[in-house]
């Protein structure tokens, strides 16, 4: 339904540790929500093939990369296996003022710090898996990986897990449409807020105008 006023967009974060579903509730939210994109990461890490600059990621030099770092322009930043990855903050800010969502693909450590620069626009959602057991037949269930790669991610999970208590909203992804359906109805609860709406009191006071 369309609002008769403007609205502030959100930005939400989905974590979990790997093996959880995040990925997989992340893609059914951004099938199913129209208002709602993905955030693109710069890295400068070189694009593979098929990618495209400024759909897959922005992609930077170092030097450019530190540059933007430094001038406050990322929302977050971290470094993986000698590569920067982070959030530029102008296409949020400006996806947000128009009144569009942004997801964001990051971890609990991004999480916090994109909570410190967009505190009143950032809603965090942690999944959890329904125990450790159901999670490692999930990683092994992938096939692919070896004994000691498991116990790897295991160990990585388990220390992931233990930054649930940051997030605002838990869920325990037992059922991927019930999980889905739950992330949905925080998005829309959001969007509905009193300070998401700055059209608000001018609509409002219209309804009260005298006859």
């Amino acid at each position: 339904m369309t609002q008769p006023h403007p609205r502030r967009g959100v930005c939400m974060v989905i974590a979990a540790a790997s093996g959880v579903g995040k990925s997989s509730v992340s893609r059914a939210l951004l099938d199913s929500e129209p208002a709602l994109s993905l955030s693109v990461s710069a890295t400068t890490r070189a694009p593979r093939a098929g990618e495209v600059d400024g759909i897959h990621y922005h992609f930077r030099d170092g030097q450019k990369f530190l540059a933007m770092v430094a001038a406050g322009e990322m929302l977050e930043h971290a470094e993986v296996f000698g590569r920067r990855y982070g959030t530029p903050r102008g296409p949020v800010e400006a996806a947000m003022a128009a009144g569009r969502d942004v997801l964001f693909d990051i971890d609990w450590q991004g999480f916090r710090q994109v909570q410190q620069k967009l505190p009143q626009d950032l809603v965090g959602v942690f999944l959890l898996p329904p125990s450790l057991v159901e999670l490692e037949r999930r990683l092994r269930g992938r096939g692919t990986d070896s004994e000691a790669e498991v116990a790897k991610r295991m160990a990585a999970a388990r220390a992931e897990i233990s930054h649930w208590d940051e997030f605002d909203h838990v869920l325990v992804n037992d059922d991927l449409d019930a999980t889905v359906a739950q992330v949905r109805a925080i998005l829309h609860a959001a969007r509905s807020m009193r300070q998401r709406q700055p059209g608000l009191p001018g609509f409002v006071a219209g309804l009260l105008a005298p006859g």
